[in-house]
């Protein structure tokens, strides 16, 4: 039970800080970066496990290295469906989904 709040706080906080830090990124508060956190893990679980089964060959051929992508893709689907947090421009989507798939891994092998 933990885990299913501490891991979307912790995203969360990386978020913010991340859009703290790059000028690129805007959020309105904290509660949006809690928001996009917890969007983005349900699109991960959801669609993200269905890409991630369908692009394997790829994933496995480029060791793991396709899956900052994936997460880019999902991450610019939680950029569209939430107001308050934009992304501008693909390089800073780019940053942005390899900093979030390390904290994201680092958090699931932690937790």
């Amino acid at each position: 039970m933990l885990t299913w709040i501490l891991h979307p706080l912790l995203l969360a906080t990386v978020i913010y800080f991340l859009a703290e830090q790059h000028s690129r990124i805007h959020i309105k508060n904290f509660w949006t970066a809690v928001l996009v956190a917890v969007v983005y893990s349900l699109i991960n679980l959801s669609f993200g496990l269905v890409l991630k089964l369908v692009s394997l060959p790829l994933i496995l051929l480029s060791v793991g290295l396709f899956l900052f992508v994936i997460n880019m893709f999902l991450l610019w689907i939680t950029d569209k469906l939430i107001d308050n947090f934009e992304i501008e421009d693909k390089g800073t989507l780019i940053l942005a989904a390899i900093v979030i798939t390390i904290t994201d891994t680092l958090l699931t092998w932690f937790f």
